[in-house]
């Protein structure tokens, strides 16, 4: 069963532990090589989940590298925008040229019809990248201060050598605290192979308590096969493969508690088929189907899910409602441009209970 501490122990329901970037998208649906101008949007897949959640009114903190320049700057106001804590996060002189300690960019289309969505990064020797072992103070975060939720995962561990150990080293003291720790396997092939991949994640997973990742996720990350199912191909996967594939992660690893993953039919760009799964207890919750769902914007949409089912774990919901919360709450964010969330409190309730999108006067 998993054991959340008690909220007036801590002085933070949940902090995330990654990179957050700037995003320079071109409006609309255009394309990057025609941009006369850019869109500014903030968000990292980590921090996404702390933003979410500060919106939906937990207390939050994010922890990654920034640095004093007027990018790391629109980061620090975004963040505080909504309440989050980022008092544990170091903060780098900028050297003017960006040789090191830079703030990561990712340029990024939104896709339309048969187009897809792409991202392009531009992230190297990045102020997050270059986090090393001892530059937070974990136990003063963790046993002093208290946290109820850590959440971390791939991405971040993919940047450099020193954000791998890092990682071992937060996921470690969070565990040591009584803290819950989820892991966003979230494999990204231009940052890191699927060997550098399963040699980093293997030993983290003694100190997770809840693992979050699609089919291709598992099997790049940790090097389960979903058998009978080729990952490589896109539009919707047997969930019955799936499901035994999560059987044998949990047999092997009995100290992961949850096991979320979305289900995502890509029919065009801006119709998907939208769903997830959540493995609570050695029972399966099928979240609330939305088909043909109509998409402004799909980069988060996962952060959408991770955020909405800690959050129901968070505030004491049954396994159903966390994965429903989940489910909506994505297919909420996606309704929306950027990759962090726009939703609030009010708007995520009755979508997650079935509500209709009849107008509000």
């Amino acid at each position: 069963m998993l054991k959340i501490r008690e909220a007036k122990d801590c002085k933070y329901d949940l902090v995330s532990l990654g990179e957050c970037m700037l995003r320079l998208s071109p409006p609309s649906y255009g394309r990057i090589e025609f941009a006369p101008v850019m869109e500014v949007w903030v968000g990292g897949g980590e921090y996404n989940v702390s933003y979410a959640l500060s919106r939906l009114g937990l207390r939050t903190g994010w922890v990654g590298g920034l640095n004093d320049s007027p990018m790391g700057r629109i980061i620090m106001n975004h963040a505080r925008s909504v309440g989050m804590c980022i008092s544990h996060a170091p903060v780098r002189k900028y050297d003017g040229v960006g040789k090191k300690d830079r703030i990561g960019l990712n340029f990024t289309e939104v896709g339309t019809s048969k187009r897809a969505s792409a991202t392009l990064y531009d992230r190297g020797h990045s102020a997050t990248a270059g986090l090393k072992p001892g530059d937070v103070n974990w136990n003063k975060l963790f046993k002093e201060e208290g946290v109820r939720w850590l959440h971390t995962g791939g991405i971040f561990a993919s940047l450099s050598d020193s954000t791998r150990q890092v990682a071992a080293e937060a996921v470690k003291a969070a565990h040591d605290a009584g803290t819950v720790v989820s892991y966003d396997l979230n494999f990204r092939s231009k940052l890191w192979s699927s060997k550098e991949a399963i040699a980093t994640t293997k030993p983290l997973v003694p100190y997770i308590d809840a693992l979050i990742g699609n089919e291709e996720d598992f099997q790049k990350v940790l090097g389960y096969e979903v058998e009978g199912v080729d990952v490589e191909k896109g539009g919707e996967l047997d969930t019955t493969a799936f499901k035994k594939m999560v059987e044998r992660v949990v047999k092997d690893h009995p100290n992961v508690k949850l096991v979320g993953t979305t289900l995502r039919g890509v029919k065009t760009a801006l119709i998907n088929d939208w769903s997830a799964i959540l493995w609570s207890e050695g029972k399966f919750y099928d979240g609330q189907r939305f088909d043909d769902l109509e998409i402004e914007d799909r980069v988060g949409g996962g952060d959408g899910f991770a955020s909405g089912f800690a959050y129901g774990f968070l505030t004491g919901k049954s396994a159903q409602e966390c994965v429903n919360l989940g489910v909506a709450h994505g297919a909420l964010l996606m309704s929306t441009r950027g990759d962090t969330s726009q939703i609030t409190l009010e708007e995520l309730r009755p979508t997650a209970g079935g509500g209709s999108a009849r107008i509000k006067r």
